[in-house]
C-alpha cells in the first residue's frame, strides 16, 4: 500500500511538471491568425485544385490552432468544444478536398469561424484565481479518469466476482504501465522532441482503435460468461482457464489501454493549466489530488455495486459498458486518423456533432461505428435463440 501511495504521489508530481517556457494563450490572437490565413485560402479556392486549400486549413489547424497550444488549452476546460472544433475543421478540410462547391466550404468555415469566436470571447471571459485553478484541476483528472475508472473497475470487479483475486495484479499491472507510459509519451511529446502535430493524432488515433477492438472483444467474452453464470458449477470449473494465458493478457491489455488512451493527454491539459495559471501550483496541486480521491470513489462504489448485483445482471451490465466505451473509441479513433491525414473525410452536413459518444458527422467516423455495432449482432442473435431454446423445452 505505502509502495502504491508513493508511486501516486510521484506520477502526481511528474504530471504536474510543466515543459519550460510554456506561455497562456492569447485566444483572440490565435483565432485572427486563423481568420486571416482560412480568408487567404478560400479566395484561392478553386474546386478544381480543392486539395491546395485543404491543405492550408490543415496547416492552419496544425501549426496555429495547435502549434499556439489553444487545442490543448481548452481542452484542459472543455473537451467537448475541444473535438467539436476539431471535428469542423475536418469538415472544412474535407468539403475542400473533395472539391466540394465554394459556398460549401465557406459555409463550413463560417461555423467554424462562429465557434472559434465564441470559444476566444468565453476564454477572455473566465474567471481567474485560485477557486478556478483548484476546480479546473480536479475537473481534469476526474473527468478524463473516468472511462479509464469504468474499464479497470469493472474489469476487477469481474475478477472478484469470478473468484479469481490473484489475478486482479494484472489489471494493476497494465495500469501501472499506462501511467508511466503516459507519462513518458508526454515527457517526450513536449520536451525531447519535436513530434509533429500529425503524428501525435496518429498515435492517439491507433491507440483509440485498438482500446476499442480490445474492449469489444472482452465484452464478448463477458457476455458469454453471463449465460455460464446460471450454472454455478460451470463458472467455477472454468475460473482457471478464463483467467490464465491469453484471456489474463486482454484483462491487463484492456486496462493499459483505457488509461493509456487519456494518460498523455491529461498530462498536457495540466501542464496548460500550469501556464494559464501562474502562481497558482498549490491550488492545482490540491484540485489533482481531490480529483485522484474521487475517482477512488467512483471505484468503490463500483466494487459495491457489484457484489450486490445478481450475476447474470452484472456481467451483461459490464458487457454493455466496455461495448459501449468500445463503440465511443471506435469514433474517436477515426476522427483523430482524419485530423492526421490518414484518412480523408467525407463530411455529412447538417448531421450533429456528438462528442460524448464519439458521433461525427463524416462518413469514416460513422461507418466505423457501425462496424463495432455489427459485431455485436452475432452475439445478440445467439442468446436470443438460447433464451428461445429454453422457453421451448419441457
Amino acid at each position: 500500500m505505502r509502495t502504491r501511495a508513493l508511486l501516486l504521489a510521484v506520477l502526481g508530481w511528474l504530471a504536474l511538471a510543466a515543459p519550460a517556457g510554456a506561455a497562456a494563450v492569447d485566444y483572440a490572437e490565435v483565432v485572427s491568425r486563423i481568420e486571416a490565413g482560412a480568408s487567404k485560402a478560400l479566395a484561392a479556392y478553386d474546386p478544381a485544385d480543392g486539395q491546395t486549400t485543404s491543405d492550408a486549413f490543415s496547416d492552419l489547424y496544425f501549426d496555429v490552432f495547435e502549434g499556439s497550444g489553444m487545442e490543448v488549452a481548452v481542452g484542459a476546460k472543455d473537451p467537448g468544444r475541444k473535438t467539436e472544433l476539431e471535428s469542423r475543421f475536418g469538415t472544412v478540410i474535407g468539403l475542400a478536398g473533395r472539391g466540394k462547391p465554394k459556398a460549401e466550404v465557406e459555409a463550413a468555415w463560417q461555423s467554424l469561424r462562429e465557434l472559434l469566436r465564441q470559444t476566444a470571447q468565453e476564454r477572455a471571459q473566465a474567471s481567474g484565481g485560485a477557486v478556478a485553478a483548484f476546480l479546473q484541476a480536479f475537473l481534469i483528472l476526474l473527468r478524463e479518469g473516468f472511462e479509464a475508472m469504468l474499464v479497470v473497475g469493472a474489469l476487477i470487479a469481474y475478477l472478484h466476482r469470478l473468484g479469481a483475486v490473484n489475478r486482479v495484479k494484472v489489471v494493476y499491472g497494465g495500469v501501472g504501465f499506462a501511467l508511466l507510459a503516459s507519462i513518458l509519451a508526454a515527457w517526450v511529446m513536449s520536451s525531447v522532441i519535436s513530434l509533429s502535430g500529425q503524428g501525435q493524432e496518429a498515435v492517439e488515433g491507433i491507440t483509440m482503435l485498438i482500446a476499442a477492438a480490445v474492449l469489444a472483444y472482452v465484452s464478448h467474452w463477458l457476455f458469454a460468461k453471463r449465460e455460464a453464470a446460471k450454472w454455478q458449477g460451470y463458472v467455477k470449473a472454468q475460473i482457471e482457464r478464463a483467467v490464465t494465458g491469453g484471456q489474463a493478457f486482454s484483462l491487463g491489455f484492456a486496462a493499459f489501454l483505457a488509461v493509456f488512451r487519456e494518460g498523455a493527454e491529461t498530462v498536457l491539459f495540466y501542464q496548460a493549466l500550469l501556464a494559464g495559471a501562474p502562481g497558482q501550483e498549490l491550488p492545482i496541486l490540491g484540485g489533482f489530488v481531490a480529483g485522484g480521491a474521487g475517482l477512488a470513489v467512483v471505484y468503490v462504489l463500483m466494487k459495491v455495486l457489484a457484489i450486490r448485483l445478481p450475476l447474470g445482471v452484472f456481467f451483461g451490465g459490464t458487457a454493455v459498458l466496455l461495448y459501449g466505451l468500445a463503440v465511443i473509441f471506435a469514433g474517436n479513433g477515426i476522427l483523430e486518423l482524419q485530423e492526421a491525414r490518414w484518412i480523408v473525410p467525407t463530411p455529412l452536413v447538417g448531421l450533429p456533432t456528438i462528442p460524448w459518444l464519439g458521433v461525427f458527422p463524416t462518413v469514416e467516423t460513422l461507418a466505423a461505428q457501425a462496424l463495432v455495432l455489427t459485431l455485436l449482432l452475432p452475439v445478440g442473435m445467439g442468446w436470443a435463440r438460447r433464451r428461445a431454446a429454453e422457453k421451448a423445452a419441457p
